[in-house]
């Protein structure tokens, strides 16, 4: 046995040179790279499903959230004219004050 090398797998070598050659072996068949490729288009076409729902969900969430922007904007125009009005109200009574201090 002199020259003859033995390699013992342990459960900490790596798989991937086998696993390298075993995929070589498998693309040599015309049949397994057109099943690897029917994989691949059927795995491309699930992820189309799943990015078109997901684009339908965010297009939904845009629109609930333009709807609470304006709802939220128009509070704000709502508030500004009670502020003005509140304004002239106390400018008002500042102005009527006034005139009795001074008469």
């Amino acid at each position: 046995m002199l020259g003859t090398v033995v390699l013992m797998k342990t459960l900490f070598d790596n798989n991937q040179h086998m696993e390298k050659q075993n995929t070589m072996k498998k693309e040599d068949n015309p049949l397994d790279k057109f099943k690897t490729l029917e994989d691949k288009i059927a795995a491309t076409i699930e992820r189309v499903k799943a990015l078109k729902e997901e684009k339908i969900l965010m297009e939904r969430r845009i629109k609930e959230l333009e709807q609470l922007l304006n709802e939220k904007s128009q509070e704000v125009e709502q508030l500004k004219s009670e502020k003005h009005v509140v304004r002239s109200q106390i400018e008002t009574l500042l102005d009527e004050l006034e005139t009795l201090n001074s008469g």
